[in-house]
Order: structure tokens, then sequence, then C-alpha cells
């Protein structure tokens, strides 16, 4: 397996596509309207936000892929369309243009919005923007695509890989965005994802819902769950390899190249998180089970208290240990060690639950770097995870103070 260039357009038979039609703002540079679409039909699956209040694309998107079946994925940035006077028409009505100018059945589209919540959503803009944005499409597109879902994201974030199944090529590219409002709870804020492999849209499913809980699942900016959060995955199976119908080698092989892309993906977004200056990722050890491990590693990343030190260089372990104390897991707090790592190196700071004498200065030096790594080894198991956060900065309360100015 190895990363590749392309994006969503990496798999063969995707093109894709991004232009400013005048939601966002009156910036022409601002891209805003997206589009995938495949030439073939696709075994497609989707996760979704938890939060109880849910953009209203989610519902015509959920009834959309009742068939396991997908054309494309139409998505705008700039509104939400949540809690919007007539959401779930504007989302059919959106799904019923792009129908209609690629040639697809309205019931295949996947459609997706992004932005500000609780703002009316016309059509005069998707109207408007959906001729030129079909005329764009390009199989060299992915970065287009991945543009114009970006809201406060200060970089795009795409990523790709290439692998075998029975001895055909095979990609899979995905495209995300994401910055703030970010606490993902089965799914992540929007992340597109392509392959040509060929697999039923029911392992799809499986594969999807499991790789989360690893990956997107598994970071966190500022804890408030997206009201759309939307993964979406759909495949061609173009690549030409057997079906993947059931579990096996070509099952897992599929499942470790998904992660090898939603990872990636998930430490961009987390490191582009509003107003961050660093990268955090937390690896927990000797868990006595998996989930506790994901619990525990997730919970020291969302602290505010432990993002806050990170920002100020300070080796706080103190926040760590309180972090994982309050994390709804069952394991036993007497035996923990932490250390805090970056590319100057690591310090342990913490040991059998009680300080390890270290040089703050050291620590300080360490804590400078933009990505830093906290090992916490609780020395009860041998499960392991990792989460990763960003530090919490005065730049996050601005960028929020205004966000709809």
């Amino acid at each position: 397996m190895k990363y590749i260039d392309g994006g969503v357009c990496a798999p063969k038979g995707f093109k894709a596509a991004g232009v400013h039609c005048g939601i966002r703002s009156k910036d022409i540079n601002k891209k805003d309207l997206a589009l995938i679409v495949s030439d073939e039909m696709c075994a497609a699956a989707a996760v979704y936000t938890q939060n109880k209040v849910k953009g209203a694309p989610i519902a015509v998107t959920r009834e959309h892929l009742r068939d396991g079946k997908a054309k494309a994925i139409v998505c705008n940035s700039g509104n939400a369309n949540t809690c919007a006077p007539n959401g779930v028409e504007i989302a059919e009505k959106t799904c019923e243009l792009t129908a209609k100018h690629i040639g697809a059945d309205p019931a295949d589209i996947i459609v997706c919005s992004t932005g500000v919540i609780g703002e009316e959503l016309l059509m005069e803009p998707f109207e408007k923007g959906m001729p030129p944005l079909v005329k764009a499409l390009s199989y060299e597109g992915g970065t287009m695509t991945a543009e114009a879902i970006m809201t406060t994201d200060t970089v795009s974030k795409e990523c790709a890989v290439e692998f075998e199944l029975d001895g055909k090529i095979c990609r899979i590219g995905a495209a995300a965005k994401g910055s703030g409002m970010i606490n993902p709870n089965m799914a992540t804020m929007l992340s597109f994802i392509t392959t040509d492999a060929a697999i039923s849209a029911g392992m799809l499913q499986k594969a999807l819902s499991e790789d989360i809980k690893d990956s997107y699942n598994q970071i966190s900016v500022d804890g408030d769950t997206s009201t759309n959060d939307t993964v979406a995955i759909m495949a061609n199976g173009m690549a030409g390899n057997r079906e993947i119908a059931a579990e096996g080698t070509a099952f897992e092989t599929f499942c470790r190249a998904l992660n090898m892309v939603t990872e990636v993906l998930a430490k961009k977004l987390a490191a582009d998180g509003e107003g961050a200056t660093k990268l955090i990722e937390c690896q927990v050890k000797g868990a006595p089970d998996k989930q506790t491990a994901r619990i525990l590693s997730k919970s020291v990343i969302s602290s505010d208290l432990l993002k806050s030190a990170m920002f100020g260089e300070d080796a706080n372990w103190g926040r760590v240990l309180c972090a994982l104390g309050y994390a709804q897991a069952d394991f036993s707090a007497d035996d923990i060690s932490v250390e805090m790592g970056s590319a100057k190196g690591i310090v342990k700071v913490c040991e059998h639950s009680a300080l390890y004498p270290h040089s703050e200065e050291e620590a300080a030096e360490i804590l400078s770097e933009k990505e830093i790594q906290i090992y916490v080894d609780l020395n009860q198991g041998k499960e392991s995870a990792a989460a990763w956060g960003c530090d919490l900065t005065y730049d996050y309360v601005k960028i929020n103070g205004d966000y709809r100015s």
C-alpha cells in the first residue's frame, strides 16, 4: 500500500469540481459548491452525526441511501441548511437539479451542506452555479472539491492510497472539511470517500462504521458535535477486483487501506482546528480493553485545561491524569505513567500516578513544537488507542465571536 495524489479523483471513474455560486459571500475566489460524480453507479454507505438536531440534508441522504446506491455527491458550504425554512425541500430540489444536469435519478444523489445554522438557504445560487459546476467536472478536480467544502478551514484536506486486490490495482481517495464545532460522535464534520474497488454496500457500511471508531471519532477541537456531520463513501467497482461480499483477506486489506486515508485526514482536521497552533496526539496503551483506550485517549485531547497548557508549552501532567480520571471508563488509576514528546525528544513526567522528576525547561522545549505526543501507559492490559486534538488559543474565541460577520 502506498499514498498517492488525486484525492477523491484518485480512483478510476470519478470526476469532481468546485465553483463559487454565491452562497458564502460575494468573493468569487471562495468556492462554495462542490460535486463528485462517478462514471458508474456505486455501492454507497454513510454515517451521520448523533446530534438530535440534524441538518435537512441528512434526512434526504438517509432516504436516498436506503438502497445502498449512489451516483454523485453534491455539497454546499456557507449555509448548513439546518433549522432553516423549507430545509428538506431545498435539499430535495438540489438533488433534482443535480440529477437533471448529470443525467441521473435524484434518488441516487447524496446531498450535504455546511456552514451557518438557522439561516434560510435559497435555490437561486444552486440554479446559477450548477451549469458551470458540471462543466468544470474533471478527473483531476479533487482539489477543487476539497476547497469548495471548506468553511473556517485554513487549508483543504485530501488523501489517497493505492493497494492491490486479486491482482488488480485499487484506490481509495477522500476529502474532508472541519475546523470548528468538532467533536465527532458517529461521524465527522464532512468527509467524502471514493474507491474503485468492488465491494457490496453492506460490507462498505461495515467497513466505514468500524473504521470511524479509530479515526474520525477520535478527534476533537472544541467538544461541540455538529448538526451536519456526515461521512459518505462510494465504490464504483471499476478496478475490476472480485466484489467483496463477506469478511476475509480482501475485506481486511480494504479496511487497512481505508484506515490509512481516514487517519491521515483525522490528523489534518485536528491540526487545522480554529485558531490552533499545535496538533496534539494522545496514545494510550496498557488498557484493559479497546474501548477504554479510545475513551481515555479522547478524554485527554478534549480537555480544555490540557489544550490550554499545550498552547502555553506547560508540561502540566496533572491535567492529563485529571482528564483520565473523569472519563466514563472502568479502569484503575493507581499505576499510570505519562510521557510527553515531539520531534525534540521525549520526557517522562509521571510514574506510578505520581510526579516523576524532570526538567521543566526541557519539557517546555519539547512542547514548543507544532506536533506534540502524550504517551499514557495504564499498566493493566494489552489494548491501545490514539486520539487527536489541538491546543486552545486566543484566536479560537476571536474566530467564533464573529463567525457570522
